[in-house]
This record gives structure tokens, sequence and C-alpha cells, in this order.
């Protein structure tokens, strides 16, 4: 009787699982308005330099003469979600942060000086105590209003920014196609299903050769040792590359359109997919070249 091989499982899993956290991290720059773009940045190369985790654990295994297997490694590594979970449960929020239209409402209304009268000041009879309340009203609705204005800018760097964010959407080509149309009619549109699908399999198929690599290699190229120093380079190149390509990848997706994007993460994922076959030395380090530049801007460019 067949036993359940639970790799390829364990991967779909990872795939899922690591996108389901790191996707609605991005909500966490919504706290830091000014800093948004930085703070989007740090968590997409943060992500990115999660990936010597795997160098981490080769360098465990070989320290122990190869003791230290899979089992032992991931039941220590359950530690990272359950870490995760308390967070959740006792730290992070447990609504999403306001974004940058919902805080210009409220400066909207910490600015009208109408909201410092209420209709219970009708019963206050003095003036002098009507004159105290309102003033006191208005001292603290202009303490919200500077608590506001540093959180997300004066008002010449908010107009700065959306004037920003509106090249952006011309540049892009595509903004707003969906925008109108109900959840069940956005998820029926080819827009949806294909990146959908792109996504799914481009993860997995990450994934897996992150996984993989080394005995991908050792079958390819009829050399343990060869194989030994592509993985050896790989493990140091994912991190480092994640690091230095994310303010790159932030020029690309601020001066390219999305059809543009998308032609350019299908180009470098077909690239890789032929030079991944070619069994010489020379296509394997090509190979991790154009991984390490691709892994951060798909995740970027999707996110």
């Amino acid at each position: 009787m067949l036993g359940f091989d639970g790799f390829m499982f364990g991967n779909i899993l990872l795939a899922l699982g690591g996108t389901f956290i790191f996707v609605p991290a991005f909500h966490m720059s919504n706290a830091f308005p000014k800093y948004a773009g930085t703070i989007v940045a740090v968590i997409t190369g943060s992500f990115d330099a999660s990936a010597a985790v795997f160098l981490f654990y080769r360098l465990a295994y070989e320290a122990t003469s190869r003791s230290f297997g899979i089992h032992q490694f991931f039941s220590f590594y359950t530690i990272v979600p359950l870490m995760i979970l308390v967070a959740q449960i006792t730290v992070l929020p447990q609504s999403s942060y306001q974004n940058l239209p919902q805080l210009e409402q409220k400066i909207e209304r910490a600015q009208d000086s109408s909201n410092d009268v209420h209709d219970s000041d009708d019963d206050i009879e003095s003036p002098t105590e009507l004159a105290r309340i309102w003033s006191k009203r208005k001292d603290r609705r202009q303490k919200k209003l500077r608590k506001l204005s540093e959180l997300v800018g004066d008002e010449e760097e908010r107009q700065q920014k959306v004037n920003r964010e509106e090249e952006r959407h011309v540049i892009s080509g595509v903004w707003g196609v969906l925008h109108g149309q109900p959840a069940h009619k956005q998820m029926l549109s080819l827009w949806f299903i294909l990146i959908t699908l792109l996504t799914v399999l481009q993860m997995l198929r990450m994934n897996y050769f992150i996984a993989t690599i080394r005995s991908q290699y050792e079958y390819m190229l009829q050399s343990k040792a060869q194989a030994e120093k592509v993985n050896d380079f790989f493990d140091v190149a994912l991190p480092v590359g994640g690091i230095i390509c994310t303010p790159l990848i932030g020029l690309l997706l601020d001066n390219f359109s999305v059809p543009a994007t998308l032609a350019v993460i299908v180009c470098l994922t077909t690239t890789i997919g032929l030079l991944n076959t070619v069994p010489s030395l020379w296509g394997a380090y090509s190979t991790v070249l154009l991984f390490v530049i691709l892994r951060p801007l798909y995740y970027s460019a999707m996110s």
C-alpha cells in the first residue's frame, strides 16, 4: 500500500499560506500614510528576504551531518504561525487601518468650525460658560487636526500625493476597468480568472523551484559539485536580489502600464522556464539571476 506523499500538498499550502499572510500586510501602510510607499517596499523586501530560511535550513542540515531533517525543521518552524496567531489576537488591530480617503474625511470634519456648536448648547444660559465650552471644543478639534496633519501631511503634501496617484492611474492604462461592477461579475471576468490562474501556477512553480533546485541541477548537470555551487549561489542571491530589486521595481510599476508590466512578467516567466531546461552551468546561473528578479517583481505587481 502506497503511503501519502505530502510534499506537493505541503508546497501548495506554503504558497497559499504565505500569500494570505503577505498580501493583507500591505494595509499596515495605512497606519503611516506619509510613508506608505516605503512601508510597502519594506514589506515586499522582507517577504523576499524571508527566503533566507532555506539557506539557514541547509546550513543546519549540513552542520548536523544531515540529522536535522525536514521533519525536525518543520516541527520547529511551527513556532512561526503560532507567533503570527498570537500577534493577530493580542497586538494587531481587529480591523484594517483607515485609508487616505477616510482620513481626508476626518480632516474635513476637523476643519469645520460649526462642529464646535451642538444643539444641546441652547440649554446653557451663561454666556461665559458657553464660551468656555466652545473654546474647549475648538482646542480639541484643532488638536485632532494637528495629529491628522502629522499623520498624512499638510494640505500641499496631500495634494502632491493625489497628483501622483492620478498620474499612476493614467499610466496604468486600465485603472477603473472593473469599478462599479458587483463582486460576482468581477470574479467571473477574464481579468480576475486569468490573473488568479497565473498567480496560483506561478506561486506553485516558484516554491517548487526553490525547494528542488539542487536536485534538479544534480540531474541536469550530472554533477553534485556543480549543483551544490548553483544551490549556494541561489541561497544568497534569492534574499539579496529581493532587497536590491525593490526600489527598481517601484520605478517600473510607477512608469509602466499594467499591460506592459504583465508582458514583462510573462516574458520573464517564459524565459526562466526555457532556461531551466538547459543542462549547462550558464543556463543554471542565468535561471537563478532571472528568478531572483522575477520573484519580487511578481509579488509587487500582483499585490
